[in-house]
């Protein structure tokens, strides 16, 4: 049975299909897909996901009470183009360079986590020296070679401070004795999960954002879906049992994209060919892009 159209309301407007960004053109929000996947550890379709997404939208409204998300100017910088490898990579870095020039806050959609390296390398461009970093991520992501495993590591050999990088949510047997040695020679501060049970969102986050933004540079915000508890986040490979809410990762959304010093925000690590006949997990990545732009309009 093919799924029933959306509903057609005048009066109460849909999320999404936003217009293309234009050369010469500014926008508050841009949405921009790097669908990488081709040196993902996990098999993956993540380079299906930012379409995905961007159908997801189209379920939620951008109404907030006491926020004028609605009076945002949204834009779309539609898809790099096989952003895998070092050509894909480069595409990539340039696309988000050029995007970010032109938005407040820019969004990519990935993808496997490995988006991350050219998501902020292109959000930084000269301002790397004095950039930060913050993940939500069960995984440290420090593996040695180019894969979805290694973008911190990768980003730190690039030139960002490791004493600029936060990691929130890091998980019991989820990484490595060697990982966890490495984050700690970089210099990275690990706020694990089990940390996260006794602690305010809002002060965890205030943390990082003060660690991260600590040199006066721009950050950029880490959301991979992976930190998520499997049941809210099935379509996510190395999700796990008893990691965060959605409600959590969506608090965090919104803070991050309510910090002025957050130029850009990356959301990794669906794989929405493997989603579930709801789609909680491509629903739950399309609402964060919502949850972004609701703290934009609180800035």
């Amino acid at each position: 049975m093919s799924e029933r159209p959306l509903s057609v309301d005048p009066l109460w407007p849909r999320a999404g299909s936003w217009p293309a960004l234009e050369p010469g053109e500014s926008a508050d929000l841009a949405l921009l897909g790097i669908p990488t996947h081709e040196t993902s550890l996990s098999p993956t379709g993540a380079d299906a996901t930012p379409a995905a997404v961007r159908e997801a939208l189209r379920r939620y409204s951008d109404f907030v009470p006491g926020l004028e998300v609605d009076a945002l100017r949204f834009a779309d910088a539609g898809d790099v183009r096989d952003p895998d490898g070092p050509q894909g990579e480069a595409r990539a870095v340039a696309a988000v360079a050029e995007a970010a020039t032109r938005a407040r806050l820019l969004i990519a959609l990935g993808g496997d986590n490995a988006l991350t390296v050219p998501a902020a390398l292109g959000a930084f461009g000269e301002d790397l020296p004095t950039a930060g970093l913050i993940t939500l991520d069960a995984h440290h992501d420090l593996r040695d070679g180019v894969s979805n495993g290694s973008p911190v590591r990768r980003l730190v050999e690039a030139g960002l401070d490791g004493r600029r990088i936060v990691q929130i949510g890091i998980a019991d047997f989820a990484n490595s004795s060697a990982y966890a040695a490495r984050a700690a020679e970089y210099g990275v501060t690990v706020i694990r999960r089990d940390e996260l049970h006794g602690r305010p969102i809002d002060d965890v986050m205030a943390e990082a954002l003060d660690i991260a933004g600590g040199a006066g540079g721009p950050v950029h915000v880490d959301l991979d879906v992976d930190v998520c508890d499997r049941s809210v986040a099935p379509a996510c490979p190395a999700s796990i049992p008893g990691g965060l809410a959605a409600w959590e990762l969506r608090r965090y959304a919104r803070l991050a994209g309510a910090a002025p010093s957050v130029r850009s925000i990356d959301i990794a690590e669906v794989d929405a060919t493997v989603d579930t006949p709801d789609q909680r997990t491509v629903r739950l990545a399309a609402l964060l892009v919502l949850e972004a732009a609701a703290g934009l309009a609180s800035r």
